[in-house]
């Protein structure tokens, strides 16, 4: 890790008479576009769009006295000193070009959250990665409040960040979820201590490359006071580590499913164990929690809760409110989520596995499989994701307008494997895809959904596809 300290940027920002772009309308510019404008910003808002739900989003700031241009979100304002955009917009767009070219700054909502904090705001736990980053967010939070801390989960969590700085509540700490595209247009965000739980391709069409991926994650180490989490098991992450530049006497703890090795957290005998947060951590270790305390016991969850317990105890957690922090925490609907059992066959719901990594780890987690996979792969490649799962296949049912690629994978690398395609994208397909996984599956095996593709081909959305799901399985029951 790189040395020496980092002067934080964070504190008040005087936005009186400044004239502010915000970029896009949505969940997180419509609350910096009030908070800039009750600050005596004078704002404009551009957004691309000019559909019912913009109309009446503008309409809302229109009556504030906020500027709004529908249907314009490539050019930039006259005299704007300062942009703050959705994350979700691409950096290469004409908008942050010409902004660029002026000089202007660019924010993300998350960078405009931290500037806006008070001297006594409370410190962020930040987490990252490619999959896993909810889960461990709610975990964490969980954990601080069995500890009695003022907390909440936010951030890219679906709660605003701009709303848990400026609304009423006093927190202790906050519980922060960031995606890549938020962690790009924050420069100046200092954590107290963060996560980047694993590293794996996605979004490149956004970044431009895996290096630039890998590169807007590694800033939720910038800064950072107390401890920088990694995965052991992905060197990438440990890397990151290295090239941040932190506070004096931040440390860097891995996570590890293994038996942990010093300043590291891991796995002994079914129990949580931490070497990291306690005296002589050459010698003792700490008992946290047993590996039966989380839900579902899968090994990538086990990882998420270690990752979570290292952020809470490097905030001072005591060893007990991690294990009842672990034994409260339910994990959201179509997280690996176990839906009924028929005939002696088990049927998991993980729609929320909408890329190669994370469908790999849900995969891991079972023993004889049919799996129920496909949707749109995003310039995805499944060779290795098959190679290593076959194994553990007994059948696959293939949905989705990519399934060609997933079925051109299992004949390369688990030709034995039976292999049913659905060559339907209608919503009904989910009923057939369940139907056809219950005529492979025997007693024992376990039906899994983990499409390894998002679902936008056939659904609104992972969650609508989850449903589907788990409502083809009880009329399969009944």
């Amino acid at each position: 890790m790189g040395s020496g300290q980092v002067t934080s940027t964070s504190g008040l920002f005087d936005f009186q008479g400044k004239h502010v772009t915000v970029a896009g309308l949505g969940v997180s510019g419509v609350p910096a576009a009030k908070a800039l404008h009750a600050r005596g910003a004078v704002v404009t808002v551009v957004n691309d769009g000019d559909d019912a739900r913009a109309r009446e989003q503008a309409a809302e700031l229109e009556a504030l006295g906020i500027t709004v241009r529908l249907g314009d979100g490539s050019s930039l304002p006259e005299g704007t000193e300062l942009v703050v955009t959705a994350p979700g917009w691409q950096p290469g767009k004409p908008l942050f070009l010409a902004a660029e070219q002026a000089g202007v700054p660019v924010w993300g909502d998350v960078e405009l959250a931290w500037r806006l904090r008070g001297p006594d705001a409370a410190p962020w736990l930040a987490v990252t990665g490619t999959n896993g980053k909810t889960t461990t967010v709610q975990m964490l939070a969980s954990i601080l409040k069995a500890a009695g801390l003022r907390t909440a989960a936010v951030g890219n969590i679906g709660v605003s960040l701009l709303d848990a700085v400026l609304g009423e509540e006093e927190y202790d700490v906050l519980a922060v979820e960031l995606s890549s595209y938020q962690l790009h247009w924050a420069p100046s965000l200092r954590a107290h201590s963060a996560a980047v739980l694993n590293l794996a391709p996605d979004h490149l069409d956004w970044h431009g490359s895996m290096e630039a991926y890998a590169r807007d994650k590694g800033r939720i180490y910038e800064g950072n006071k107390v401890a920088c989490v990694y995965n052991v098991a992905d060197k990438a992450t440990e890397d990151l580590v290295r090239e941040a530049d932190v506070e004096e006497g931040c440390r860097a703890i891995g996570f590890t499913l293994g038996t942990p090795g010093p300043s590291q957290l891991g796995v002994v005998d079914g129990i949580l164990v931490d070497r990291a947060f306690v005296e002589n951590r050459h010698k003792n270790a700490q008992e946290l929690a047993e590996v039966s305390d989380i839900h579902p016991p899968a090994p990538h969850n086990i990882a998420n809760a270690l990752a979570a317990a290292a952020l809470a105890r490097a905030f001072g957690v005591p060893a007990t409110a991690v294990r009842d922090g672990l034994r409260a925490f339910r994990p959201d609907a179509h997280r690996i989520a176990h839906v009924a059992d028929v005939d002696g066959v088990a049927y998991v719901d993980d729609s929320k596995a909408t890329n190669t990594h994370a469908a790999e780890a849900s995969l891991a987690a079972y023993e004889s499989i049919v799996w129920i996979a496909g949707g749109l792969a995003k310039g995805a490649t499944f060779d290795e994701l098959v190679a290593r799962s076959a194994k553990r296949l007994r059948g696959a049912v293939l949905i989705g307008a990519d399934r060609a690629l997933i079925r051109d994978a299992l004949a390369r690398h688990a030709p034995e494997v039976p292999v049913v395609d659905l060559d339907r994208t209608d919503t009904g397909a989910m009923l057939q895809a369940v139907a056809e996984a219950k005529r492979l599956a025997r007693p024992g095996d376990t039906v899994l959904l983990a499409p390894a593709c998002a679902s936008m081909d056939m659904f609104t959305n992972y969650n609508q596809r989850g449903d589907a799901f788990a409502a083809a399985v009880r009329e399969l029951g009944a």
